[in-house]
């Protein structure tokens, strides 16, 4: 006998079992008993357009057996709504189930219309997700609703002492070359729509910190696309910092980073011939001995130049 078959609560509702395609269907999914009677239940209480507490546990129990489905969360979501529940209480319970299922998608959207609730951001909320990203600095789900959340609640920083900016630099502390931490970066200092210009001094910050980053490692992509991406933003334009780039990967000296020849290359394509000439020999040395796995890439970006056969 099952769950619900056997509760007084649930005597009156009479359970719809799922449909695969009669007594002879060709595949059906093996799914457990305990889980059939629940969904069965749902689909029952679904068609009666049900909203009560029971039913908020049903949800609850399906979600413990089969976290990604959809349709549950979105009933979930809309039950909360018609009992008036406390968004708090959900988030507490939302915790334990997403520290569970690291990598579920739902359990994010579902966050998002719980949050959409509050008018200030709740005081534990970012505590929880540093907890979330400490078991995984790179969950694409978490940072995700992080930036809702900073645009949401307008939490874009305006000090380097931010919450947001402090809260990169301890990651990028950990894990330099955590591309998902430099992505939030720009994202919390470029990404104010209300900031349709960049300051000198916001510029100058983001040139000095990326720049001290790829000192500690040069062979880190993350910072070289960073500070490219901080020039165009600026209007500076690469030439403020090829001599940076050429610390790392001019002279007759040894190639102490890819992205720096990559970086010149880039550079020097937007000049002269004579220019494009140190181009096409950079890019020569990326397809050869640095990054020949790419070397279809470089030949490519060779042919660009203008300057014959590659």
């Amino acid at each position: 006998m099952g769950q619900y078959e056997d509760t007084a609560a649930w005597v009156d509702i009479i359970p719809i079992p799922q449909d695969d395609g009669g007594p002879n269907a060709l595949a059906t999914i093996a799914y457990t008993d305990e889980y059939s009677e629940a969904m069965s239940y749902l689909r029952a209480v679904m068609a009666k357009d049900e909203k009560s507490e029971r039913v908020l546990g049903l949800t609850d129990h399906i979600i413990s057996m089969n976290p990604a489905h959809y349709t549950v969360w979105l009933y979930r979501a809309d039950v909360l709504q018609a009992l008036n529940h406390d968004p708090a209480e959900e988030l507490e319970w939302l915790n334990k189930i997403s520290l569970k299922h690291l990598k579920n998608y739902q359990i994010w959207h579902h966050r998002q219309t719980i949050m959409s609730q509050f008018s200030t951001l709740p005081p534990l909320e970012l505590s929880f997700l540093s907890r979330m990203l400490a078991k995984d600095a790179k969950n694409y789900h978490v940072w995700s609703y992080r930036q809702w959340l900073v645009a949401h609640f307008s939490l874009w920083p305006t000090s380097p002492s931010s919450t947001e900016l402090t809260f990169v630099e301890q990651l990028l502390l950990v894990d330099l070359r955590n591309n998902s931490a430099w992505n939030h970066r720009w994202f919390v200092v470029f990404g104010n729509p209300e900031h349709t210009s960049v300051t000198n001094e916001t510029s100058q910050r983001e040139i000095d910190f990326a720049m001290s980053k790829i000192r500690e490692a040069p062979q880190n992509q993350s910072p070289w696309n960073y500070l490219k991406g901080v020039l165009r933003k600026s209007g500076l334009g690469m030439r403020a910092l090829g001599g940076f780039a050429e610390e790392f990967a001019g002279g007759e000296g040894e190639v102490r980073s890819s992205y720096a020849l990559d970086f010149l290359a880039e550079m020097w394509s937007q000049g002269g011939e004579e220019e494009k000439r140190k181009a096409e020999k950079a890019l020569s040395l990326l397809a050869d001995t640095y990054d020949p796995i790419r070397k279809n890439y470089w030949d490519y970006r060779k042919r660009q130049l203008g300057l014959g056969q590659a």
